[in-house]
C-alpha cells in the first residue's frame, strides 16, 4: 500500500502521513513510496498519527529486556527471579496492543460492498493489500475456483472481480493510466476558480479550408510550411481578441475526438465545422458532425468560401439541417457564420461567436492547483530532444516542474509558445511546447506535475510495470461484440454503438435501416456513422473511442485499419450479403448465436502485372506481401477498397512449374475461377472458412 493510499483512507494529507512516519523513524519517503509493513498495524490503530510509544517499542524495548533476562539467569540464580519480574511486565503489553491493531483493519478500509478500485494486470499481493486480506486467503480462493497462481501473478479482469466478489466487495478495475490519483489532487474550490480560454478544435472535409482559415485568424503564415499544403501534424494555437483569448486545436483526422477520448482527456470546449459553400456536406463533414456530438461539444459552423461565384451558403444549410443540425437563424440551436478564409471576410464575427458560445458554457479552472493537462502532440526533434505540445487543463505549469505523461517522466527544461517565444510558466488552456522529457509522450496521455523527479522516475516506472502486466492479461479484444453484450446485461451500456461502411449510398442506408429496427430488450443498435468507402483507420480510432463494432458491407479495411483494429482490439465484422449481418447482430442481440463460420486470412498477394496465357486466360503476375497462398483456397479481388469478385484460386505458378503454395516475399503467378478482369494494383486475399462455436 501507498503512502498516499493509506492517508486517503484515514482523511489526511499525504505531507502529513509523512510526518508522522518521519516521527517514527521512517525519513526519505514520498507519498507514492510503499507504508513499511511493520507501520501499517501502529497507523491505523492510532488514525494515521505517530505515537511515542512505536519507535521505543522497535528500538530500545525489544532488545533490551531479552538481553537483560538472560544474563541474570546465568549468572545469579537468586537474584534472578526478582530482577526478571520486574522486566517481564514491561515486554508483556507489547503483544497486547498487537492482536487488538490486527482485528481491526479489515472494516476500516472500506465497508462490504463498497467499490474496491482496483489497477488492471494486479497481482494477488496488491489485490490482498486492497481487500486488508492475507495473499494465502486469495490463494486459496483461486484454488477453490481452480485457478493455481502465485502470489506474484498477474490476474485478469474476471479472476479479480470474482476474487473481490467472494470477499464481499465489487471490484472496480481502471487502467494503469488512469489508477493513480497522484499526490491528494485537491477537490476544486469554486471561490479560486477563475474564467479560462475557450479551447476550440477546427474540424472538416479535406480541402474546404481548415487550415487556411486558422492561417488568416493567426495571421500567421501556417500552411506555407505544410506538405502539399495538408495538415500533416496536430498544432494548439493561443489567438487574441478583444483581450479575450481562445486556444485553436487544427487537427487532422479528427485525433482530438478520437485518440485522447479513448485515454478519457475531454479536451475541447468547442468544435468548429468547416464547409465550403462551393462544395457542400461531404463525408468527411459528416465525420466530423459524428466525432463532436460523440464528445459532446457545441457545434460552430464556418460556412467557407464565400466569395467565390458558385458559392451557395443556403444550400449548406439545407443539407447540415437535414443532418439534424439547425442554424439558429431558422429557429435552431447552432450557430452559423459565413466567412471567406482568402479574403478575409467575416472572421471578426466568428471569434465573437466562439467568445459568445464559450460565455454560455462558463468555462472556468483553477489557477493555483496543481497542475494537469494533456499531451496533443508530441515528437523527438533532433537538436532540442523529445517535445512535447502540452495544453494545461487546470493549474499553471512552470519551469522546473517534474512532470509525468503516461510512462514517460521529466522535468520541464523549457517551455515555448506558438511563436516559439519562449514562457516561463502556462495557465489553464495554454498550450505550450515542453521540453525534458526522459522519451517522446504518447499523444493524449494526462500530464500531472508531482512532488520532484526522483516521485515522478518512480511513477513512471510503475506505471510501465503495470501497463506491461495490463497488456499481458489481455487476452480478449476490448471492443468485441460478445464484451458489448455482456457490459449491457450487467447496466454498463443500453446502446450496441456500429460504424456501418459499405460500397454504396444504397447499401449504407439499408443496412443502417435494417440494423435500426432490430428490438432488443437489452440493448437497441445505434448507427455511430455511416459512409461509403473502404474501412479506414479513422473508423477503427472512433469505433475504439466510443465503444463500438465497426461493420463493413461489401468493403474491406485498408492496412492501417487492419493494423489498428488488431492493436487495439476492435471487432471488425465484414458481410456479402445483407440479411446475414443483420441476422447476424439480430441473434447477438437475442443471446441466440448458434455455431457459425469464422473467415480465418491465409495470405495476400499484389498484382504487379497481368499476363495471357493459352487455356488459361488472364494470369496475375503477383508478389505474395503477406501469409501464404494456397491452391484451390478461397479468395477475393480487392479493388481500391472495394470487393469485386469471389471465388477460388483456379492456377497457382511458380514460373513454369505448377506449385500448391507460395510464401511470403516470393513472386508468383495467380489464375482465379471464372474471373479474367485482373489489372495491376489489384489485391487478391487467400482465406478459408472454419465452422466455430459462437457463445455469449
Amino acid at each position: 500500500m501507498r503512502i498516499h493510499e493509506l492517508a486517503k483512507e484515514f482523511g489526511l494529507k499525504s505531507k502529513d502521513l509523512l510526518e508522522s512516519l518521519e516521527q517514527m523513524g521512517y525519513a526519505g519517503l514520498t507519498a507514492s513510496s510503499s507504508v513499511p509493513d511493520e507501520a501499517v498495524p501502529r497507523l491505523r490503530a492510532s488514525g494515521g498519527k505517530a505515537t511515542a510509544v512505536s519507535k521505543p517499542k522497535m528500538v530500545t524495548e525489544e532488545p533490551l529486556p531479552t538481553r537483560r533476562a538472560r544474563k541474570p539467569a546465568a549468572v545469579k540464580k537468586k537474584a534472578a527471579p526478582a530482577k526478571v519480574k520486574e522486566p517481564e511486565p514491561e515486554p508483556e503489553p507489547e503483544p497486547e496492543p498487537e492482536p487488538v491493531v490486527e482485528a481491526e483493519p479489515a472494516p476500516v478500509p472500506i465497508a462490504p460492498g463498497e467499490a474496491v478500485r482496483v489497477g488492471r494486470g494486479a497481482t494477488v499481493k496488491e489485490i490482498a493489500e486492497k481487500l486488508a486480506v492475507d495473499p494465502t486467503a486469495v490463494i486459496r480462493k483461486l484454488l477453490e475456483m481452480g485457478e493455481m497462481v502465485t502470489i506474484t501473478q498477474s490476474l485478469s479482469d474476471e479472476a479479480i472481480g470474482l476474487v473481490a466478489h467472494e470477499f464481499g466487495y465489487e471490484a472496480d478495475i481502471v487502467s494503469p493510466e488512469d489508477e493513480d490519483e497522484l499526490e491528494d489532487e485537491e477537490p476544486e474550490d469554486p471561490e479560486r476558480l477563475k474564467p479560462r480560454p475557450p479551447v476550440v478544435t477546427v474540424m472538416g472535409h479535406v480541402d474546404h479550408g481548415k487550415t487556411l482559415l486558422l492561417d488568416a485568424i493567426r495571421k500567421t503564415d501556417v500552411i506555407s510550411g505544410e506538405a502539399g499544403g495538408i495538415t500533416q501534424h496536430i498544432g494548439a494555437y493561443q489567438v487574441h481578441h478583444n483581450g479575450n483569448e481562445i486556444t485553436f486545436i487544427d487537427t487532422p483526422g479528427h485525433e482530438a475526438f478520437t485518440a485522447m477520448r479513448a485515454r478519457g482527456a475531454q479536451v475541447t470546449d468547442i468544435a468548429v465545422l468547416v464547409v465550403a459553400a462551393d462544395d457542400g456536406v461531404m463525408p468527411q463533414t459528416m465525420e466530423a458532425i459524428d466525432h463532436a456530438r460523440a464528445a459532446q461539444v457545441p457545434i460552430v459552423v464556418a460556412v467557407n468560401k464565400v466569395d467565390k461565384p458558385e458559392a451557395d451558403p443556403v444550400r449548406v444549410r439545407t443539407q447540415l439541417s437535414e443532418q439534424g443540425i439547425q442554424p439558429s437563424e431558422w429557429q435552431g440551436e447552432h450557430e452559423f457564420v459565413d466567412v471567406s478564409a482568402k479574403a478575409g471576410t467575416n472572421l471578426e464575427q466568428l471569434l465573437e461567436t466562439i467568445l459568445v458560445v464559450a460565455e454560455l458554457e462558463e468555462l472556468k479552472a483553477d489557477p493555483d492547483a496543481t497542475p494537469r493537462g494533456v499531451t496533443i502532440e508530441a515528437h523527438l526533434d533532433k537538436g532540442r530532444g523529445p517535445v512535447a505540445t502540452v495544453l494545461v487543463q487546470r493549474g499553471t505549469l512552470m519551469v522546473g516542474d517534474a512532470v509525468v505523461s503516461g510512462a514517460v517522466h521529466g522535468k520541464v527544461r523549457a517551455m515555448f509558445d506558438e511563436n516559439g517565444h519562449p514562457v516561463e510558466e502556462a495557465p489553464p488552456a495554454k498550450p505550450v511546447q515542453v521540453l525534458g522529457w526522459e522519451r517522446v509522450p504518447e499523444a493524449g496521455d494526462e500530464v500531472r506535475v508531482v512532488h520532484d523527479e526522483r516521485e515522478a522516475r518512480h511513477l513512471a516506472q510503475e506505471r510501465e510495470t503495470r501497463l506491461r502486466a495490463a497488456e499481458f492479461v489481455a487476452s480478449r479484444p476490448a471492443t468485441s461484440l460478445m464484451d458489448l453484450l455482456a457490459a449491457a446485461r450487467e447496466g454498463e451500456i443500453s446502446e450496441l454503438n456500429v460504424v456501418l461502411k459499405a460500397d454504396t449510398q444504397g447499401s449504407v442506408e439499408a443496412l443502417a435501416d435494417a440494423l435500426e429496427k432490430i428490438e432488443s430488450d437489452e440493448v437497441r443498435v445505434r448507427i455511430l456513422h455511416k459512409s461509403v468507402g473502404a474501412i479506414a483507420e479513422s473508423d477503427v480510432m472512433l469505433a475504439q473511442a466510443s465503444r463500438a463494432i465497426v461493420v463493413g458491407f461489401n468493403v474491406r479495411p485498408d492496412p492501417n485499419a487492419r493494423d489498428v483494429a488488431e492493436q487495439e482490439g476492435v471487432d471488425v465484422r465484414l458481410y456479402r450479403v445483407i440479411y446475414q449481418a443483420v441476422d447476424d447482430i439480430k441473434q447477438a442481440l437475442a443471446g441466440l448465436l448458434t455455431p457459425g463460420a469464422e473467415e480465418v486470412e491465409l495470405g495476400r498477394a499484389e498484382v504487379r502485372a497481368t499476363f495471357r496465357v493459352p487455356r488459361l486466360g488472364v494470369v496475375a503476375g503477383c508478389m505474395v506481401t503477406s501469409g501464404t497462398i494456397t491452391r484451390d483456397a478461397r479468395a477475393r479481388l480487392v479493388r481500391d477498397g472495394t470487393v469485386v469478385y469471389e471465388g477460388k484460386v483456379e492456377s497457382l505458378r511458380r514460373f513454369k512449374d505448377d506449385v500448391r503454395e507460395v510464401r511470403e516475399g516470393f513472386e508468383c503467378g495467380i489464375g482465379l475461377e471464372k474471373f479474367q478482369d485482373v489489372k495491376e494494383g489489384d489485391v487478391i486475399e487467400a482465406f478459408e472458412v472454419r465452422e466455430v462455436a459462437r457463445s455469449l
